[in-house]
C-alpha cells in the first residue's frame, strides 16, 4: 500500500491515459431496488401506488395505465426542487442551485427533442415536477487513484459499501419524479430513483461529475420512455436508438 504514494508523476501520466483508452461509456451506475422513502416531495398518496422498477426503470415507479400518451405534444418543465435531508444538508446552497438548474437544464434540453416546451396548461399538455433528495459529491482525488489503480480499491472496502450498495468515494445523487396532465392534474408517472458513480475515469476530476452524469441520464432515460409510452406496443426504431445505456 505504501507503494501508491511513491509513484513517479510519469508512471501516474501514463496510467492516467491507459485508463483514458480502456474507459467505457457509462458513468453512472443504478445502486439499489430499495429506495429510501422519507422527504416526501411525491407525498404518502403517490409513494404508496410505486412499485419495484424492472430492468431499464426507476427504482420504485408509476405509471398509469390509462394514459393516453400518443396525445400529449407539449411539455411544462417546472424549476427542480431541493429537499434538504441528510442526503443534501451538507452541500452549499450555492451548489444546490447549481445541481438543481442542472438537472432542470437537461430535462428541458432532451424532452425539447420530442416535445414542445410551453409554461402554460392546454390540451396535450404534460407538467413535470421534480425534487433533488439527495447530493453527494464524490472525493475527486481519492476516486481518482482508485479507479486508476486497482489494488487501492481495498481503501473503498475499508470505507464499505454504503446507501444501497455504492462504492465508496464516488459522488451519488437521488430525485423523486411526477409527471401529470396540465390540464387535469391527473397522475401520469411518478417514480424515485437513486444513482452512483462507477470507477469509470471520466469525469472524475470534477467533484460532482457523478450526479451530473446522474442528471443527464435520467433525462435522456426519461424521453426514451416517454418515446415508449406514445408508442404503446409498437417495437419503434426511434425508441431504441435513443435508448441511454445504464
Amino acid at each position: 500500500m505504501v507503494k501508491l504514494y511513491h509513484l513517479t508523476r510519469n508512471k501516474i501520466v501514463f496510467l492516467l491515459a491507459a485508463m483514458v483508452l480502456m474507459a467505457g461509456c457509462a458513468g453512472t451506475q443504478h445502486v439499489s431496488k430499495q429506495v429510501e422513502l422519507k422527504s416526501h416531495f411525491l407525498g404518502p398518496k403517490i409513494v404508496s401506488m410505486l412499485k419495484e422498477g424492472g430492468d431499464d426503470q426507476a427504482g420504485l415507479i408509476y405509471i398509469n395505465s390509462r394514459a393516453k400518451w400518443a396525445r400529449y405534444n407539449k411539455l411544462i418543465v417546472k424549476p427542480v426542487t431541493v429537499w434538504k435531508d441528510k442526503g443534501t444538508q451538507d452541500v452549499s446552497p450555492e451548489d444546490l442551485q447549481r445541481l438543481a438548474d442542472d438537472l432542470w437544464s437537461k430535462i428541458r434540453q432532451e424532452m425539447g427533442k420530442d416535445y414542445q416546451i410551453v409554461h402554460a396548461g392546454g390540451p396535450g399538455t404534460m407538467r413535470f415536477e421534480g425534487a433533488i433528495t439527495e447530493a453527494e459529491a464524490s472525493n475527486a482525488v481519492m476516486d481518482t487513484v482508485t479507479s486508476l489503480i486497482p489494488q487501492t480499491r481495498m481503501l473503498t472496502g475499508l470505507k464499505g459499501l454504503v446507501a444501497g450498495g455504492k462504492p465508496g468515494f464516488v459522488g451519488a445523487a437521488s430525485i423523486e419524479m411526477k409527471i401529470t396532465d396540465a390540464q387535469t392534474g391527473d397522475l401520469l408517472a411518478a417514480a424515485i430513483d437513486r444513482r452512483a458513480g462507477t470507477k469509470n475515469l471520466a469525469g472524475m476530476t470534477n467533484e460532482w461529475g457523478d450526479i451530473e452524469d446522474a442528471y443527464t441520464y435520467w433525462a435522456q432515460k426519461m424521453r426514451w420512455r416517454a418515446c415508449e409510452l406514445r408508442a404503446g406496443k409498437r417495437e419503434t426504431p426511434t425508441c431504441e436508438k435513443i435508448k441511454p445505456k445504464a
